[in-house]
């Protein structure tokens, strides 16, 4: 029997008999790891755990543990939904099912709606089936014999997807019990490794994702491993919908979206306004000691601009449409690099003028989908976090350097502390030199080592025109936001013949580099709301102190408390409504506010308030001057 040498993750290197499965590899490594394998990486390809290993090769035993596995375990779990799903609804027609970034779905043609109570018995009918431990059987078909086997079960969405795949294709399906399935694989090896399962919901898919073709009906679900484990996954999710940022932005009256405006079109109430003016405030005056001048641009501009830009070009489906402006061609912006460089142009630049950083926070237009809509996070208009830098070649590692600690000490005063890095490299259509491209790589890694800003490397992921890093936080519930972006850009410079007078007297293309900190305002809102639960620290918070008196008879010393915490620059409520105190305070619970002040008899003898913080604890009794030392001090720190 022939021998082959296969080279563990850890180096060092077994002798197997040829032909031995990845399963029994796991199994000679220990039991804990065959029991807890799900697939195998063969020279890091993904195999079934079934499939002979025939050569030398490097291999990884895959688990749940690994990105790949957990993948692997969601796809097969969708194949457990449909089995479940053909069973108790024999005449449904499977579309596809694949697994998502987290979990999976599939998509069903079904004439009625499913119900809650068609989930419950689904869930119960892919548990049975999980306990059977039907082996899951990779088989391989001719196209020939593929349509015909999928046209004798009358799976049309099937045999639509075969017959676009060429004549000579083998065609893989995978078995399990009387249920089969199209597919490439890998799966797990037995239905039985599927032990916790939950089906979160249903929405309207469309056919291939036109709206040319028949809605179906997608069940999204989740699983693990173990029990435990979908519970935790379960509390974070009612966790996720306590902090939906739509649900509070309402019950705070933070913000709406309103069908009669428009869908993905948002209206700023006064208290969510508050909050974007400190926002804005604190950006401005940042951005100001940073050596940024700002700038304002229109909301539309002329088509031969977006035709140079490229934008008319590459970017067309996601403008609206055009407008005539006496006989010429206008667009509605979906960005404002173009208006920036404009500004540039408008005169002869030196090398001495150089870096030139203009900001602005400018309102864009993208047309979106009504069906990816989602409050805040996703819209149609929203503001700009915008800046691009023009620098000469020589200094753009020490600006890049500036821009990344800028970045970072931004995003940690409003309380994110833990951020992921992504450095873009050159794909494989692009434009400009190698050189070029290695040096503003290179000046990415550089600024993110300066700042100890760990980062992983996107092979490929720049865009056509330059490389860049991406930062994306992490909130309170370990979600992963992305953020902001530095991007260099070597392609406007050409299309807008951009240039300055070096040293030598000499015309020289600058460097542009397009900025965003915090992205737009509106999706970075949402976050902040999600992030603190609507719970704002109080340098953010839109009202934060509210005053109520116990009685009546203390109205106008809470009105002289008001007055006086507005004079010192705090933005105070004053609750005079003739309701029992207690009532009162729960409702400025309810509303998040940091600091109740409750005046009584006492308070108004000693010219103090009783402070109430967020959260129920009671501070007591303070003179008021105190109070507003101790807060000022706070807003000042901008204390999270």
């Amino acid at each position: 029997m022939n021998e082959i040498h296969l080279r563990l993750p850890d180096g060092s290197e077994k002798k197997y008999a040829a032909g031995i499965t990845g399963q029994e590899v796991a199994e000679k490594i220990g039991s804990r790891l065959a029991k807890d394998a799900l697939a195998i990486k063969v020279n890091g390809r993904l195999q079934d755990l079934k499939t002979p290993v025939e050569n030398n090769s490097s291999v990884e035993i895959v688990t749940f543990d690994a990105q790949e596995g957990q993948s692997i375990y969601w796809h097969s779990t969708s194949h457990l939904l449909a089995h479940a799903v053909k069973q108790l609804y024999p005449q449904i027609k499977l579309a596809i099912g694949p697994s998502i970034e987290e979990g999976f779905y599939y998509d069903f043609d079904f004439e009625r709606p499913f119900t809650p109570e068609d989930l419950a018995k689904i869930e119960k009918k892919m548990a049975d089936l999980a306990k059977a431990a039907s082996p899951v059987v990779r088989k391989t078909l001719s196209k020939a014999e593929a349509l015909t086997f999928f046209q004798n079960r009358s799976e049309d969405y099937k045999v639509e997807l075969i017959n676009e795949l060429p004549d000579n294709d083998v065609i893989s399906i995978y078995e399990q019990g009387d249920f089969a399935d199209l597919c490439r694989g890998p799966h797990v090896s037995s239905t039985s490794k599927i032990k916790a399962v939950k089906l979160l919901s249903v929405a309207g898919a469309y056919w291939r994702g036109s709206e040319k073709n028949k809605m179906l009906q997608r069940i999204y679900g989740i699983s693990f491993t173990t029990k435990d484990a979908l519970d935790a996954y379960v509390t974070r999710l009612e966790e996720i919908k306590r902090r939906d940022h739509r649900k509070l932005g309402k019950d705070l009256d933070l913000f709406s979206v309103s069908d009669e405006v428009g869908g993905g079109l948002v209206l700023w109430h006064p208290r969510g306004a508050l909050i974007r003016k400190t926002i804005e405030d604190f950006w401005r005056d940042e951005h100001q000691k940073n050596g940024y001048d700002f700038v304002y641009s229109p909301h539309v501009g002329r088509a031969n601009l977006w035709e140079t830009s490229g934008h008319l070009g590459f970017y067309r489906e996601n403008m609206y449409s055009s407008m005539d402006v006496e006989g010429q061609e206008y667009y509605v912006k979906p960005m404002n690099c173009p208006f920036h460089i404009m500004i540039y142009k408008n005169k002869l630049r030196s090398y001495r003028e150089l870096p030139l950083r203009y900001a602005e926070l400018g309102t864009v237009y993208r047309f979106e989908r009504s069906g990816v809509l989602h409050g805040l996070l996703r819209v149609r208009g929203f503001t700009q976090d915008d800046a691009h830098i023009f620098v000469a070649p020589e200094d753009m590692e020490t600006e890049v350097i500036q821009v990344i600690g800028f970045v970072v000490k931004m995003l940690r005063t409003f309380g994110f502390e833990d951020f992921k890095a992504y450095i873009a490299t050159r794909p494989e259509k692009s434009v400009g030199d190698n050189a070029v491209w290695d040096q503003a790589t290179q000046a990415l890694k550089v600024a993110a080592e300066k700042v100890n800003l760990g980062y992983e490397i996107d092979e490929g992921g720049g865009a056509f025109y330059g490389p860049k890093i991406d930062i994306k936080i992490k909130d309170a519930l370990g979600r992963l936001w992305q953020c902001s972006t530095v991007q260099f850009d070597f392609n406007m410079s050409e299309r807008f013949d951009m240039s300055f007078t070096g040293v030598d007297n000499q015309p020289h293309r600058p460097y542009m580099i397009h900025r965003a900190l915090l992205g737009s305002i509106e999706r970075f809102f949402g976050m902040l709301i999600e992030h603190y639960a609507g719970a704002f620290p109080v340098w953010l918070a839109p009202v934060q102190a509210k005053v109520m008196s116990i009685t009546d008879k203390q109205f106008e010393y809470t009105k002289s408390v008001r007055d006086q915490l507005l004079a010192a620059g705090i933005r105070v409520e004053l609750d005079s409504r003739s309701e029992k105190i207690g009532f009162k305070i729960r409702e400025a619970a309810m509303e998040k506010v940091p600091y109740i002040l409750v005046v009584g008899e006492k308070e108004v003898e000693q010219n103090a308030v009783a402070v109430r913080e967020r959260g129920g604890k009671d501070l007591g009794a303070m003179p008021l001057n105190e109070f507003i030392s101790i807060l000022q001090e706070k807003i000042r720190n901008k204390s999270n």
